[in-house]
């Protein structure tokens, strides 16, 4: 079912004989996924405003976020949640795919280091993602950008967390121009019939996927929508979704349900499969041209939401 491009990548990957994410400390997972995280994406581009910032988190602290931006004008923003099993991943995991973001949309990304498990574990990371949104949304002016033309988006579990953004907006009677899906999990208990067919060998495996959520969620707490976006009570009125899925990924299943749910309670959805690709292949635009398609698809969505 794979690309040949994709296929190479995983025998590379195999090859460099890495140990899994499973088998580590979750502090040697980071470590490792930064390591790792951008020797198949396109070098760092350069962007006209690359800023350090503090976002302030409900509870009172501080958490670090990095603005990019291809201009100085007053720009319409994304706030960018990157993925990682809300255990792993940061800021420089996903520099190089935010300023793809950036380039291609026209518009400023704002990325978000939420704080990760197992030190931090749910709702924190949810927490910490509407804080910002709502944090991002007050201070535009101050940040030179437009607030009336805001969105999110997310890869994997950050595409979980752009999910229940978009519906805790509606709630609060906040206006999105679109919510950007990237292979998001959207299922309290990882039991769709993709999850077992490709529950090993196709990068994700389930093996890991269960460590992920031992680290940051009781069992007893997987049915809550926070977590779970598919197990809201409605989706009624949230913002129009761009959903990006990969073929061969264990969250295939789930990314196609979700997007059903919003076109069931008639949300506007675009929705792009990209065939014989694995989970995180958006970040492999080195080696996958089908990433780049994807950088560039994600870009166009969110210019055109940013002119309706």
């Amino acid at each position: 079912m794979l690309t040949p491009q994709m296929a190479d990548v995983l025998r590379r990957i195999r090859r460099a004989n890495r140990p899994p994410f499973h088998s580590m400390t979750p502090q040697a997972a980071r470590e490792a996924y930064v390591a790792a995280a951008e020797i198949l994406e396109p070098p760092r581009a350069p962007l006209a405003r690359v800023q350090e910032l503090q976002v302030p988190a409900a509870d009172g602290a501080r958490l670090s976020a990095r603005l990019y931006a291809p201009s100085h004008e007053r720009l319409p923003m994304l706030l960018y949640l990157h993925g990682g099993g809300f255990t792993i991943g940061g800021l420089e995991t996903h520099d190089s795919l935010c300023r793809q973001l950036a380039l291609h949309s026209g518009g400023a990304v704002l990325a978000l280091d939420y704080r990760l498990a197992p030190e931090h574990r749910f709702p924190t990371a949810v927490d910490d993602a509407w804080s910002a949104m709502r944090w991002l949304a007050a201070q535009a002016d101050e940040l030179g950008l437009d607030g009336t033309r805001l969105a999110v988006g997310g890869d994997s579990a950050g595409g979980t967390l752009a999910a229940v953004c978009a519906i805790h907006a509606r709630d609060i009677g906040l206006p999105l121009a679109l919510q950007l899906l990237i292979t998001p999990g959207t299922t309290a208990h990882a039991d769709t019939e993709s999850h077992r067919r490709f529950s090993e060998g196709f990068l994700l495996d389930a093996a890991v996927i269960e460590w992920f959520f031992a680290q940051y969620i009781e069992r007893k707490d997987r049915e809550d929508w926070r977590f779970a976006p598919l197990r809201a009570a409605d989706l009624d009125g949230v913002a129009p979704a761009c959903v990006i899925l990969a073929e061969c990924d264990p969250l295939v299943d789930e990314g196609i349900a979700y997007a059903d749910r919003l076109r069931l309670a008639g949300v506007p959805v675009e929705l792009e499969l990209y065939r014989g690709m694995t989970h995180d292949f958006i970040k492999m635009g080195r080696a996958i041209p089908q990433a780049l398609d994807a950088h560039a698809k994600a870009g166009q969505s969110l210019r055109q939401s940013w002119q309706t």
